[in-house]
């Protein structure tokens, strides 16, 4: 079985079935113990004046570690049956697209309900946001994660294979949790941070492009050049970008972190500033775009390669 079938199996397994909560409530997540792991190597080796060496060796001991299990794993005689499966607990389309939609459903009965629920999936102090903002939030977090949780992971597993996914998503989560330019993590993430941003250069762009395509919204991609260099991070930019000109809203902006207050620009700032759970359930129904052209590729990729 080759792996873009495999990958188009498990692309399937995702979409249909997602995350049910009655295996996870049972067994560790593989990402949990991703997080574990990373947790580990942050307690026992974040400490002393060689924090940044540390997080080096750190991380390259974790990417070895998943790229020598994914090696492992994809030797197997299996036909490719454990390689799908893996891959598609290593996808989040339909546990993204739900944890987005809740937000929607939450923000329909009330304002309170709707900062709950997108504290649930964005990093920024949530107490004090409006409607617009929460929408905001979620839409933001539906468009990077679109990248992070799946145009990424799918390009790594058709690239690379099984070692190229679980290096990624070992990095992705190591990143999520000590990438951070603060007292703790500014040295000892910094490795994480910076090989999370390389391994995401192109995904991200590959994502802001099938986002436009599967919008008619080629045409604004001068928007988009424009606009994603805007965003704090590199990559970042690029989906909510491209999202921002599908939807014809206005993402980013000053949002307040651990009590500060920071004025970033809005990206798109011509789009719709107040926005509604409509604009949400857009943005879902933007990510099943892109997933079935992703489907489409792929499928086009098992048949002629």
């Amino acid at each position: 079985m080759s792996i873009a079938v495999i990958l188009l199996l498990a692309l399937l397994l995702d979409g249909i079935f997602g995350e049910p909560k009655w295996l996870w409530s049972r067994i560790p997540h593989p990402a949990v113990l991703m997080g574990r792991a990373v947790g580990w190597m942050d307690t026992r080796f974040n400490t002393g004046d060689t924090k940044k060496r540390n997080g080096i060796l750190s991380l390259t001991a974790l990417c070895f570690t998943a790229g020598m299990i994914g090696f492992l794993v994809s030797i197997l005689p299996d036909y490719g049956i454990i390689q799908t499966l893996i891959a598609a607990i290593l996808l989040a389309q339909k546990s993204l697209t739900q944890h987005v939609t809740a937000v929607a459903n939450a923000l329909r009965l009330s304002t309170g309900d709707g900062r709950l629920a997108v504290a649930q999936i964005v990093g920024r102090d949530t107490r004090n946001l409006d409607d617009s903002a929460i929408a905001r939030g979620a839409i933001e977090s539906a468009a990077e994660n679109l990248s992070d949780g799946i145009v990424a992971p799918a390009f790594w597993f058709l690239l690379l294979g099984l070692p190229g996914l679980l290096i990624y998503k070992i990095t992705n989560t190591a990143d999520s949790m000590i990438g951070y330019l603060t007292p703790r993590h500014r040295d000892f993430g910094w490795a994480a941070a910076r090989f999370d941003d390389l391994i995401n250069w192109i995904p991200a762009r590959i994502t802001a492009l099938l986002i436009a395509l599967t919008h008619a919204s080629i045409s604004k991609w001068r928007i988009i050049l424009r606009d994603a260099p805007l965003h704090r991070s590199p990559n970042a930019g690029w989906p909510e970008a491209a999202m921002a000109t599908a939807l014809n809203v206005a993402l980013a902006g000053p949002r307040s972190y651990d009590g500060v207050m920071h004025d970033f620009p809005f990206v798109n700032n011509d789009g719709h500033h107040t926005l509604t759970p409509r604009d949400i359930d857009a943005a879902a129904a933007a990510l099943w775009r892109v997933w079935w052209a992703l489907l489409f590729i792929t499928a086009l990729v098992a048949l002629f390669i």
